[in-house]
């Protein structure tokens, strides 16, 4: 492809780009179609001779696209959703432009001191102390795994030299996303000692279990590593008691890892700056800008009040990587598995200096207007139940008929194609969940869902 070539390639890629954000509501969220298709669809061997730019957009746009769940869709509602902003897809097409890797300083100075500026921007708008350190990850399940390395040294100094030590145990919610299992096997404390801690009315983590967890847990010998609290569980997006929890980790001699990979980017706002109680006596703290903060996927923040834990948990430096920096110009593969480090921090860049800090605050203000008024809704309606408290951006809720009746519902809405919602277990009954997170969002998309509901609701069950 000669310059000329790609530059006519990149304006019709950019061109459909533009129209895609103008366009998108025009888009099932979900696809139509079955399993294996795609595949059906795709030679079965790559080819021989190179095709020109014009058949690889033309394959894009017509086996591609019509196979992909579209993620920035503003009804788009599962899960939480993920919201890529044209400043952070512009900084993406340059980042895989300049195609750099950033693993030691000298291998890209901008990699590591635009990430060092940018996560110290984002660390004041959470008004975190100083002595927090900042690196990206991929996502949370990553960060979450480092913050486990770093416990893991914590507790038992030379595990990464010696391995980890039998009876090492972990608690959290029993509402705590799936990462934190995952992390404590790959980190080998294993799942058998992840303890899922009973939450209270409002399903934040009991203390009061916490506390019987722990005694028990010495009482058989075992040795208490890190206590991993969630701001924003993923079922119901509930927030444990930070503060109380930090007094627990510090008294057992244990690291506080504090999962808000989803509620942390509403921590922005000084209103809801009751989410930050305890985070400034965590060990480590995750958030997602490619959740609230308008990041494409994929960019999560760790912060660590130790670094020097992390770094000891993690820096292996063979001689053709030794570079002698300092505390200004850190190498970042010290603190992280990963060697190879893409420029993750440019997209966040662009997003932080586009929209700025107020404009930012009045996208996230807007959802949880949005959410509070949708659990108005619900609870007017006399065929609906609300399932959880609506603290942020998350609205759980079923109809009062039953798990049949509510799946029903949620299948009849995502097949429509004009949202696309998800569902959890909540004290054994199917509940569906609607996460609001776009940032093209509006409060019409919401006005037109919840009429949907409402009408397939009266199909199901009848007129409220």
């Amino acid at each position: 492809m000669t310059p000329e070539e790609f530059r006519r390639a990149a304006h019709e890629a950019v061109d459909w780009m533009a129209a895609y954000m103008t366009r998108i509501r025009e888009l099932p969220v979900l696809p139509a179609m079955e399993p294996g298709d795609l595949v059906r669809a795709l030679p079965s061997e790559a080819p021989l001779e190179g095709e020109p730019a014009e058949n690889l957009l033309a394959g894009f746009r017509d086996l591609i696209v019509p196979a992909s769940t579209q993620w920035n869709h503003p009804r788009f509602h599962a899960y939480f959703s993920v919201s890529g902003a044209p400043p952070g897809i512009l900084a993406e097409m340059l980042i895989a432009t300049l195609n750099t890797n950033g693993m030691v300083w000298k291998s890209s100075p901008a990699v590591t001191e635009l990430e060092l500026v940018t996560l110290g921007w984002l660390r004041r708008w959470l008004e975190l102390p100083e002595e927090f350190f900042g690196i990206i990850h991929d996502t949370a399940s990553m960060s979450t795994m480092h913050a486990l390395l770093a416990a893991r040294e914590y507790v038992a100094p030379l595990s990464a030299e010696r391995g980890t030590p039998e009876g090492l145990t972990v608690y959290t919610s029993e509402h705590a996303h799936s990462s934190v299992e995952k992390a404590a096997i790959a980190v080998g404390i294993g799942r058998k000692q992840v303890r899922k801690t009973p939450v209270d009315a409002a399903f934040r983590m009991s203390v009061e279990a916490l506390e019987g967890l722990i005694a028990a847990d010495r009482a058989a010998g075992l040795r208490p590593c890190c206590l991993c609290a969630t701001v924003g569980t993923t079922s119901m997006a509930s927030v444990d008691p930070v503060a109380p929890l930090a007094a627990i980790a510090r008294r057992e001699g244990m690291w506080l890892h504090v999962d808000a990979a989803y509620g942390g980017n509403y921590a922005v706002l000084p209103e809801m700056a009751w989410l930050r109680e305890g985070w400034s006596e965590a060990d480590s703290i995750v958030l997602n800008p490619h959740k609230g903060l308008l990041t494409p996927i994929d960019l999560s923040v760790l912060y660590t009040r130790r670094p020097e834990v992390m770094r000891g948990a993690l820096s292996l430096s063979p001689e053709y990587l030794r570079s002698a920096t300092g505390q200004e110009a850190p190498n970042l593969m010290d603190y992280s598995v990963a060697l190879g480090r893409r420029f993750r921090s440019l997209k966040l860049w662009f997003v932080l200096r586009s929209y700025g800090r107020a404009g930012l605050e009045a996208l996230l203000r807007e959802q949880l207007r949005m959410a509070a008024g949708l659990a108005e809704w619900v609870s007017a309606d006399s065929r609906f139940a609300l399932c959880a408290p609506v603290e942020l951006s998350l609205v759980c809720f079923r109809l009062r008929a039953g798990d049949e009746a509510s799946r029903q519902l949620m299948e009849a809405i995502n097949a429509s194609g004009h949202a696309f919602l998800s569902h959890t277990v909540i004290e054994g009954r199917f509940v569906i969940r609607l996460a609001i997170g776009n940032y093209q969002t509006t409060a019409e998309d919401m006005r037109e869902t919840w009429a949907r509901i409402q009408d397939e609701a009266g199909r199901l069950v009848g007129p409220a």
